[in-house]
């Protein structure tokens, strides 16, 4: 199946993830990506496994924000803010802990304690005058949270910022996001190794964003007081995981575990774990051997 549009229609979204993954099931990014249409088609439950399950595979902790929001759909508020202040979660920088930032000031929110939701929103990329591609989600969460406080005023600056954060990055107002779900393979029989890691690259690659440690060279536009951009041009105002491999998933999460504990002592396993080096001695040994014993027939 070709692309589909991930806002428009999340339900066939997630069902051909879904059956991409079935024949590859352990690709973490196919498993991101069932994960991403599920969060999208609002079914909790599924996002949270898939993403639990890429976080597994990968090992990256990227998605934290999405699976804390799951929890808080789910009624799990509680165990959705310790995800978003684990250390792992305040690690991270850039989108994915923009991403962090608004769904911690959200969950304090429905606490009712919305001083800490807007300290929670001031982080160091929360910039009027940069235009990060997270922006303008970060402008309104933190224009929200100010209201949610009385503070009306900053809280309308921030809101004229978001429109200009967008033209800046060239967000048009009615551009839909799109995930490339051309999961499927072309050979049913495919191995899991061959096209479903390019694949499932691709199903990703329009819904997900890097992340990297943002410095303020990173940021992708500098936005000035006066509605330019730094161009000079005037912008407008204004359930059980079917997939889990449970023998797989245990030697996944000890990938340092010695080559003698790996070990099963067949002289065939020798042979296949001889390295090049020594491979070359035992060579020079023979040599030697073959030598001697042609000086002594002489």
């Amino acid at each position: 199946m070709a692309a589909r549009y991930i806002d428009t229609e999340p339900e066939l979204a997630f069902d051909h993830a879904e059956a991409a993954s079935r024949r590859g099931g352990r690709v973490a990014m196919v498993r991101e990506a069932v994960g991403l249409t599920a969060y999208a088609s609002e079914k909790f439950h599924d996002a949270l496994r898939e993403l639990r399950t890429y976080r597994r595979i990968s090992g990256s902790d990227e998605h934290l924000a999405l699976m804390a929001d799951c929890e808080r759909a789910l009624g799990r508020v509680d165990k959705a803010l310790e995800t978003v202040e684990s250390p792992e979660a305040q690690a991270l920088t850039g989108a994915a802990g923009a991403e962090v930032a608004i769904v911690r000031a959200g969950i304090l929110m429905d606490l009712n304690r919305q001083e800490e939701a807007v300290k929670a929103l001031e982080i160091p990329t929360l910039d009027m005058n940069k235009a990060y591609s997270f922006s303008p989600r970060l402008f309104e969460a933190y224009a929200e949270a100010l209201i949610s406080v009385d503070r009306k005023e900053e809280a309308a600056k921030w809101t004229a910022r978001i429109a200009v954060a967008e033209q800046a990055l060239g967000v048009e107002e009615d551009e839909e996001e799109i995930i490339d779900l051309d999961l499927l393979l072309d050979d049913p029989e495919e191995d899991e190794d061959g096209d479903v890691l390019p694949r499932a690259a691709e199903a990703v690659a329009g819904y997900r964003e890097e992340q990297p440690r943002i410095s303020d060279e990173d940021s992708l536009r500098t936005l000035s007081n006066n509605g330019e951009d730094e161009d000079g041009d005037v912008l407008p105002e204004g359930h059980e995981d079917p997939f889990a491999y449970g023998d797989e998933s245990e030697e996944s999460n000890h990938p340092e575990q010695s080559r003698d504990e790996q070990h099963d002592g067949s002289p065939e396993q020798d042979d296949e774990e001889l390295e090049d080096g020594d491979a070359v001695d035992e060579f020079a040994s023979q040599q030697r051997e073959l030598g001697g014993a042609e000086d002594s027939e002489r």
